[in-house]
């Protein structure tokens, strides 16, 4: 995947403006499906181990049924979900608007967009992998590459794949994508959070995380 087709759909998202997203019907579509993670089984705050994940295919899709496409994974930031962000839930964004916008105005080649539900019960799971929320850096840059290959006309090479992400979606891009060349040839970061040096907590705030102990205790908190 150039560089240069990722960088221009994501530009978009800033540079569209809200009204935008008014207009209808979309000339790609959407699916919203469960992919089962093995790597997310287990975790300490009971997310659930299938978590919904959108999908948006692109105008032509459907219509030419041989042809095979390059994929973006987007990532969500924190308390976000992928329902808002493909228009399934109102939101600040509509992501399949403006896809379709820049699809059919050949500002950028065509491709599979697809971005899983991590909102987890503390907001988010950072994309990384953890015993607590679960290993969703493996689930993203494993399963759910595994999966969508498998599902849908992808070029499944890493040279074809992108991720991208806002906010607590950046910071998991540049994480994920930074360890996982293999997998993903081009990342591209939206105001990505945590990247700062040091702790910028408090000493009173790492007291009261530290004091969590149960699910209970975290809504208390």
């Amino acid at each position: 995947m150039k560089r240069q087709r990722l960088t221009v759909l994501l530009l978009a998202l800033l540079l569209i403006p809200v009204s935008t997203f008014a207009q209808s019907p979309l000339k790609g579509s959407v699916e919203r499906i469960k992919v089962h993670g093995k790597s997310l089984e287990g975790n300490l705050e009971g997310n659930p181990a299938d978590p919904d994940v959108s999908v948006y295919l692109p105008p032509s899709y459907k219509k030419e049924p041989k042809r095979r496409y390059p994929v973006v994974y987007l990532l969500h930031g924190f308390t976000d979900t992928d329902a808002q962000w493909y228009g399934f839930v109102k939101h600040w964004i509509n992501f399949p608007v403006i896809a379709d916008k820049v699809f059919t105005s050949g500002q950028a080649q065509e491709m599979i967009i697809v971005t899983p539900n991590a909102l987890t019960r503390s907001g988010g799971s950072y994309y990384s992998n953890s015993i607590t929320a679960g290993n969703w850096e493996d689930f993203v840059s494993k399963e759910l590459v595994a999966y969508v290959d498998q599902h849908y006309r992808t070029i499944a090479r890493a040279a074809s794949r992108g991720l991208a992400g806002h906010s607590m979606g950046g910071y998991g891009t540049i994480r994920i994508g930074e360890r996982h060349p293999e997998i993903f040839s081009s990342i591209y970061l939206l105001s990505p959070c945590c990247l700062a040096p040091g702790n910028p907590r408090s000493a009173e705030a790492l007291a009261k995380i530290e004091a969590v102990k149960t699910p209970r205790g975290y809504l208390q908190s």
